[in-house]
This record gives structure tokens, sequence and C-alpha cells, in this order.
């Protein structure tokens, strides 16, 4: 049974199993890492939560980007949204904070829907946010807020002050990751290089044949990064998503051969991976403004 997930349903369940005191209150609580106990060697490896968690620990060890190894023992933030499967923690003592929010909490309120437009809550934790030392204090000073706001006083205006701090949190991580995109621009122009190469291999070795269409979750998974990640890296990069690439290389490929042959359109767009003709000459006029046969036409 230990390698079936272990399912926290409950705020009070992640408490009772990390030996911390039982939360303020049912929906949100704030832990100090220092306060949780290592669970016991018998819980599963994996851990699945029914709710929010955002956490920030002092030190994440060596980080995996694409293909290499990096070092940021400054520690970092790290996202997970309910069903989200992230590994058990290990024995090693670390300072930080774990903020954890039952999606029930946020319901009549606009963060409600919108948390779930935060694409950082699908990155893996190796694409955590790692924070300045001033960003750190901005980020601090949001939880200590909360933790107060917890720990002194739950009344009428509770919910309205934590849930306000909490989008601030939010809106705050999506500034200082778009710093991190940029700050480490050297990384993301390696990874770009190499999920282009991965294009160019893919359509070469004629791979749609037996694979169809690359999907971003293949490619993303090629780089050892989530495709979330990776959608969010390219855009910083070269202002367009992982999607809007593969089209791009779709349709690059599919004018050179609608230009060099004198196969059919429904030989190239199976050739391409479509399943269907008609999805590749509606793909190729949105982007071109031509149908295939009237670009083909053009070069006669």
């Amino acid at each position: 049974m230990k390698n079936k997930p272990h399912n926290f349903q409950s705020l009070s369940d992640f408490h009772r199993m990390f030996g911390v005191s039982k939360p303020v209150h049912p929906l949100v609580s704030f832990i100090r890492l220092e306060d949780m106990k290592m669970p016991s060697e018998e819980l599963a490896d994996q851990l699945v939560l029914d709710f929010y968690k955002i956490a920030y620990k002092d030190s994440l060890g060596k980080a995996k980007y694409g293909q290499h190894y990096y070092d940021f023992g400054e520690g970092g933030l790290v996202f997970t949204s309910p069903g989200q499967l992230f590994q058990k923690p290990g024995n090693s003592t670390h300072k930080g904070y774990i903020l954890l929010v039952h999606p029930d909490f946020l319901l009549s309120y606009p963060l409600a829907k919108k948390i779930t437009q935060y694409g950082f809550f699908s990155y893996n934790t190796n694409e955590a946010l790692h924070l300045s030392e001033k960003e750190k204090e901005t980020i601090f000073s949001v939880f200590k807020i909360i933790e107060e706001e917890l720990n002194s006083r739950i009344d009428d205006f509770s919910q309205d002050v934590i849930i306000s701090q909490i989008e601030l949190l939010l809106n705050y991580s999506i500034r200082f990751y778009k710093r991190q995109f940029i700050t480490r621009k050297t990384i993301g122009n390696s990874l770009l290089q190499q999920f282009e190469d991965l294009l160019e291999d893919y359509f070469n070795n004629e791979k749609t044949l037996d694979n169809g269409i690359p999907t971003v979750q293949h490619l993303a998974e090629q780089l050892n990064l989530s495709a979330t990640y990776l959608s969010d890296m390219l855009r910083s990069l070269t202002g367009q998503n992982t999607q809007q690439h593969i089209h791009n290389k779709l349709i690059e490929q599919a004018k050179k051969i609608l230009s060099t042959s004198d196969l059919s359109v429904a030989e190239i767009a199976y050739l391409l991976g479509f399943e269907h003709p008609q999805s590749f000459s509606r793909l190729f006029k949105t982007k071109t403004n031509l149908s295939p046969l009237a670009f083909r036409q053009s070069f006669n």
C-alpha cells in the first residue's frame, strides 16, 4: 500500500500527520517548517492534497533545467494545486513556511476562478520561484500578515483580509517569475535551442507518421520541464507559447512540401500528423491567409 499516493482531504489531516497543532481555521492555515515533524516511514512517498499549498523552503538544493543542474541554495517558493502529486519531504531540517488554502475558502470570491489561471501552480518543484533578498522581504511581509490574522483575530473581516493577501502574494509571484525568466535568460536560451532541435528532429525524421503532431506535453517531458513552465518560458523569450511554436513549425514544413513536391493536400496532412486534411487546411489558412492549394499555385 505504500506505493499508493497518500491523499490529504483536510488541513487537519495534514497538521496531524506532520505533528503540528490543530489549524485555527479549518480552511486556511500557516505552518512554520521548523514546527513540522517528519512523518512515519509508512507514509507513501507521493502525496496529494485536496487544497492549495504555497511553500517557501530556505534551500532547494540542485534543480535540473533541461539536461543541466543549477545550484539554488537561496531557496524558493513552490506552488501546488489540489490533486497534484508531490514528493514526501525528506528528513533534512529546513526553515520556511507553508500556506495551505482549501478551495472552499475562496468560494464567492473572484479569486476562486482566478487562482486556476496562475500557471505556476502547474510547475514542477525544480521550476521553483527563487527569490532575491528584497523579494524575500516582500513575500515574508505578506506571510506575516496572514499568520497574524489567523493567530490574533478571526472575525467578520478575516476572510476578506486573508484572501486579499493571498491574491497579493500570487501577483507578486507573477512579477518575480517574470524577473526570473529574464535573469536566467542564458538558461532559457539554451532550453530554447534544445526545444527547436527537438522540433526539427521530430519533423525531419517523420515521427509524425507514427506519433502524430507533437504535443506540448511530449516536448516538455523531453526537456524535463512541466508543460506550463515550458510555455511560459518560451513566451518570455519569443512572445509565443509552445503550441504556437509547434504550429509555426508545421506551417514551415507544409510550405516546404507544397513548394517542392506533387503530393496532394491530403497526403501532406497525413505526413505532418493530421488525422483530417480539413484540420490541416484550416490551420494553414489561419496562419498564411491562403489555402494550401492557393499557396502552391503562387509558385507556378
